[in-house]
């Protein structure tokens, strides 16, 4: 699949950050729901003064109530356009964005950049607490409260069997025509002096409600309820089980993506697009 900007435009790289609070996730949806995508798109047509809506390519959709620190996202925009705008956009963007969605940098891609399909992985996190008083008031937006003591080590032991590359249809809401194959590159939690335990999660991509997924077998090792080989038996079945629950969305942000060097971005591209299947595996 070619993805050559039309003659005429330019392919501009946003990075942005937001408080997925009260957005009904990334993309934009019918029925007139707030979304990160949709406020952009409009803001962007405003300060342009364009009647065409320039349409944003994303690195990874978040669903509803979850945030953003390091979002990245593509736009392709007629030259005459970026010619007129460009020094003053980054600025009037800022004025026109609700102030829970921040554009930090925009610029001209490199060649063969996509945002989706470049990229070789995000960086997620997520933040919990098993304080027996719940969560600071000031932090109850981007932390859950689990109100169960957590073993962290455990939760590491547990995490440890899921690195590599596997079929996470066990942690995943399948999607019609999609691979759920995916490379787990790093899968690690860490008590904080406040208490709050951050889980590290990167992979390659990740597929509908995966993160969450994890997190929420992890939680149940920590706790106590299962032992810790008890995700790597989840992930081998290839099933999704009852016992494994999507924790709440508000705890998790994206918190970084990675792309290769800028020679590498086209072949990155062209080789994202290939579904993916596990070695040894049937083409039927």
């Amino acid at each position: 699949m070619s993805d050559e900007v039309q003659p005429g435009y330019v392919r501009l790289r946003l990075d942005l950050s937001y408080d997925g609070r009260e957005f009904s996730g990334w993309a934009k949806q019918a029925g007139g729901r707030r979304t990160v995508q949709g406020e952009i798109e409009d803001a962007l047509r405003t300060v342009t003064r364009s009647r065409e809506t320039y349409e944003l390519t994303v690195a990874g959709r978040t669903d509803a109530g979850v945030h953003a620190r390091g979002q990245v996202a593509h736009v392709d925009l007629p030259r005459e356009v970026w010619a007129e705008h460009g020094t003053k956009l980054l600025k009037r963007l800022a004025g026109r964005l609700p102030r829970d969605v921040r554009v930090w940098a925009l610029r001209e891609a490199p060649s063969g950049f996509n945002a989706r399909f470049s990229a070789i992985w995000r960086r997620y996190a997520y933040r919990v607490t098993d304080n027996p008083g719940g969560v600071d008031p000031l932090l109850r937006a981007h932390v859950l409260w689990h109100d169960w003591p957590l073993d962290v080590d455990a939760m590491n032991e547990a995490a440890r069997g899921l690195l590599g590359e596997h079929d996470f249809a066990a942690y995943c809401k399948k999607r019609a025509g999609a691979t759920t194959i995916r490379t787990l590159q790093e899968l690690s939690l860490a008590r904080g002096a406040d208490g709050i335990i951050t889980a590290a999660v990167r992979a390659d991509a990740f597929c509908h409600n995966m993160v969450r997924s994890l997190i929420g077998a992890l939680l149940f090792v920590g706790d106590g309820h299962r032992p810790p080989d008890w995700p790597g038996k989840v992930l081998a079945a290839g099933v999704r089980d009852s016992a494994v629950h999507v924790v709440r969305p508000h705890g998790l942000t994206l918190e970084e993506v990675g792309y290769p060097a800028d020679d590498q971005l086209a072949a990155r591209n062209r080789e994202a697009r290939n579904k993916r299947s596990l070695p040894g595996a049937g083409c039927c």
